[in-house]
């Protein structure tokens, strides 16, 4: 963003002015993402991309499940901090949030040049923490200090005829370099000035007709404070037809904006004349066209993250494979032989030299330790600074570095460290014992390579056998997800059920996830889950599925926001077969079993006077919905859900159409922890994720690539 992208944001951020801000993420490290409530409006994302662009957003965007420790400075700072007012430093490329706190004022700035930063600071402009610690010439940005902005460049609005004129006239570069260097201006909108006044961009500054520069100038900025636009200026390939604005607008919105995405080559507040004749797409503001066409983009910066953990995995990322750490080990190794071959044919050099110039360092030898003898160390280290074939000596090991003659007998020979009290003979035999120690730790370090080789071989052909066996790479975690400690899974359109496993769980169910057009749902029998059916929250398949995933793995994302939202009679009876299998009908040996649903607002912990509720228990009151003779089955499938490769369940049907991989499961004979131990030798995930799923003891009706490795070829249908 330039500063007269920054300008025109900062005008529209400000009408956010009074919304609070209710918490701060950092789903990479290149973006912080603000979620803020404006008064009378839904919340939005104010997304701070570092170093490229600022800009608000109501997209759905996974988040990582422990925040950064920058992302927590923020929550501690500015939750529901207020936002006062958003300001443009000059018209640098700084942009400044101030926000009103129960500790003080709190301001955030944003440096929007060279790499980034973003950089909290408290009310007497100390920096609390920056995003990265860095250091310049003239200003220092680290935890403790105060915060100096960079250096103020030119404001353009500043600039009087009178000035325009002296900076013209003094210019020792040409039009457009003075507009957009000294004028700060930039190359594109510099372009424009001229274009507007009509001159020449290479002409001489002295020669222009500095009224008319001085007139387009201000032209350009009237224009800019007048305009609420946003304009993507696109590049049509050569498929795009001639009334492509038509089939544009007839495409759904996530395919315009992907549209967009791919064909956008600027983002601009006002049109400049080297915008004439180019495709033009426009929103009400700029913050609008730069979400359309990076918003998608940024909303997968997790997914990004997860990815780079896997594809490229090194040393303390704890995602690599058993293979690649051998082949760093491999590569080291190799590395260090090659180093103990230069050191060694160094050494042995070293010793040859002084045996082919006896004579020269015998009476180096010999002159030193005369004159040690007859007027000490300290007159023969004086000395020695005068002497060529010397360069240093060490009395206390009775030692000195000499130069050894080169091919013209001049001292630019090797160096090399003679002992006093040693012969010629013994100086040189000291640098073959070396070389022959090094030789003793190169044969070590070759048995050590080989050893590493024979285990890269058999890792390889583990891993090889793993992948044809269907296993997956399992991302190490450090926390789950919220719903993963329930019982939950999912019915057509992507909607979430969630259960409470225990009384505890019940009332976090109740109290935490049900609300608005969600459905709750109770099996017929005594200490069945509560259930809530969410209306709104789901999985969506992944727009940009992650690289690192097999083929036969359906990548699906946590939403918000479902785009088809009503529950019908098909999600209901789907959701009440997992409500029933979820409770102890599953191990109480039947076969079938009644449901009931009712709305949020008929469930209450509040009971009749003279009665009590206990934990986990609620008072369901009007008409039910009830759902008879329903079988006693469950549908488990693997899925990857926010890029983390997870077994997840539904209806039997449900899981058909979800998933490649999946199993339908009724009540059994053989114990669930087996069941887990089979499905984790043929797909890698965790048993403890696996126990999670699992109601309880079952038979294995059918099933397809969890039991038993894949059909050879199905990952590459």
């Amino acid at each position: 963003m330039s500063g007269f992208d920054l300008r025109a944001i900062a005008r529209e951020l400000n009408q956010f002015a009074g919304a609070y801000v209710k918490k701060a993420y950092m789903p990479h490290y290149e973006q912080v993402v603000l979620r803020i409530n404006p008064k009378g409006s839904e919340q939005s994302d104010l997304v701070l991309v570092r170093g490229e662009r600022i800009y608000t957003s109501q997209r759905d965007r996974p988040m990582p499940m422990t925040p950064p420790p920058f992302a927590m400075v923020l929550r501690k700072h500015l939750r529901n901090a207020r936002l006062t007012a958003v300001k443009q430093v000059g018209f640098d490329r700084v942009l400044s949030f101030h926000f009103d706190t129960k500790g003080g004022e709190r301001t955030l700035y944003v440096e929007v040049f060279r790499d980034g930063n973003i950089i909290l600071v408290d009310e007497n402009g100390i920096i609390v923490q920056p995003l990265t610690h860095a250091s310049y010439a003239g200003r220092t940005l680290k935890k403790g200090v105060e915060y100096i902005p960079p250096p103020a460049a030119m404001d353009p609005y500043s600039l009087t005829l009178e000035a325009m004129n002296e900076l013209l006239a003094k210019s020792d570069r040409d039009l457009v370099s003075t507009l957009g260097g000294k004028a700060n201006l930039g190359g594109t909108h510099a372009n424009a000035v001229c274009e507007l006044a009509q001159h020449e961009p290479n002409m001489n500054p002295a020669e222009a007709d500095v009224k008319e520069v001085y007139n387009a100038l201000k032209s350009l900025l009237e224009d800019l404070d007048s305009s609420d636009n946003g304009h993507l200026i696109v590049q049509l390939t050569e498929n795009d037809k001639e009334n492509w604005e038509d089939e544009y607008q007839a495409l759904p919105l996530v395919e315009q904006h992907q549209w967009l995405e791919q064909r956008t080559k600027e983002a601009t507040p006002i049109l400049l004349p080297s915008h004439d004749g180019s495709a033009i797409v426009s929103f009400p503001s700029l913050r609008q066209s730069v979400d359309a066409w990076k918003g998608s983009h940024d909303a997968h910066a997790l997914q990004r993250r997860e990815e780079e953990r896997f594809e490229q995995a090194g040393p303390g990322r704890g995602q690599s494979t058993g293979a690649e750490r051998l082949e760093r080990r491999k590569a080291q190794q190799e590395k260090a032989l090659s180093g103990f071959g230069v050191k060694i044919e160094k050494q042995q050099r070293l010793g040859h030299l002084i045996q082919e110039h006896w004579t020269h360092v015998e009476s180096l030898l010999n002159q030193t330790k005369e004159a040690v003898e007859a007027n000490g160390w300290d007159a023969v280290k004086k000395a020695s600074k005068s002497i060529p074939w010397i360069t240093s000596v060490n009395p206390s090991k009775r030692e000195i570095n000499i130069i050894l003659p080169d091919e013209e007998n001049e001292a630019k020979g090797p160096q090399v460290l003679l002992e006093l009290d040693a012969t010629v003979h013994q100086n040189a035999q000291r640098y073959f014992e070396s070389a022959r120690k090094q030789k003793n730790k190169t044969s070590g370090a070759v048995e050590a390579l080989e050893e590493t080789e024979r285990q890269l071989k058999r890792a390889k052909k583990k891993e090889m056998k793993q992948k044809a066996s269907g296993k997956l790479n399992r991302l190490k975690r450090s926390k789950r997800m919220w719903f993963e400690q329930h019982r939950w899974g999912v019915v057509s359109g992507g909607h979430l059920l969630v259960g409470g496993k225990d009384a505890k769980g019940n009332d976090a169910i109740v109290k935490k996830h049900l609300s608005g057009s969600d459905m709750y749902l109770h099996a017929d029998l005594h200490g069945a889950p509560s259930c809530s059916l969410r209306a709104t929250q789901g999985f969506a398949l992944e727009e940009r599925r992650p690289s690192h995933l097999p083929k036969d793995v359906p990548a699906y994302r946590l939403v918000d926001k479902l785009g088809d939202e009503r529950i019908n009679e098909n999600k209901l009876s789907q959701a009440a077969t997992l409500a029933l299998s979820w409770s102890r009908a599953w191990n109480s040996g039947g076969s079938h079993g009644t449901v009931y649903s009712v709305k949020p607002a008929q469930v209450s912990k509040t009971a009749q006077t003279g009665e009590y509720v206990g934990k986990g228990a609620f008072i369901v009151r009007g008409q039910r919905t009830w759902y008879k003779d329903l079988n006693v089955e469950i549908g488990i499938g693997i899925v990857a859900i926010n890029g983390v490769p997870l077994m997840i369940t539904g209806s039997p049907d449900e899981i058909k159409t979800m998933c490649p991989r999946y199993a339908v499961l009724r009540p059994g004979m053989v114990k669930k922890e087996r069941v887990a131990n089979q499905i984790y030798k043929i797909t890698g995930l965790s048993t403890d994720d696996l126990l999670g799923v699992l109601p309880g003891a079952c038979e294995v009706v059918e099933e397809s690539g969890i039991m038993s490795a894949p059909s050879p070829g199905s990952e590459e249908e």
